[in-house]
C-alpha cells in the first residue's frame, strides 16, 4: 500500500484549517459575540455544565456550542 503524499498533505492542511476555524468560533462564542451557524444562519449558543442541568427544548444535556437546529454541535469539556 502506498500513500499519495500530495493527497495526504492536502488532508493534513484541511484538517489544520478546520481545527483553527473551530477554535476561533469557540473563542468568539465564549467571549459573548454573536456567531451565526454557517448552515442554518441561526445564532450559536453556549451551554455550560450549569445550563445543561436545566432541561429545555434546546438543551441536549451535553455542554458545548450548538445552534437551535443542531447542524453545528461542538461538545466541550469543562474542567
Amino acid at each position: 500500500m502506498t500513500i499519495d503524499l500530495k493527497k495526504f498533505a492536502a488532508l493534513q492542511k484541511a484538517s489544520k484549517e478546520s481545527f483553527f476555524q473551530q477554535k476561533k468560533l469557540v473563542k468568539q462564542v465564549m467571549a459573548g459575540q454573536v456567531v451565526i451557524c454557517p448552515q442554518c444562519q441561526q445564532p450559536l449558543r453556549l451551554f455550560t455544565p450549569e445550563l445543561t442541568a436545566i432541561s429545555t427544548s434546546e438543551n441536549t444535556g451535553v455542554s458545548g456550542i450548538r445552534c437551535v437546529k443542531g447542524c453545528t454541535d461542538i461538545q466541550l469539556d469543562f474542567v
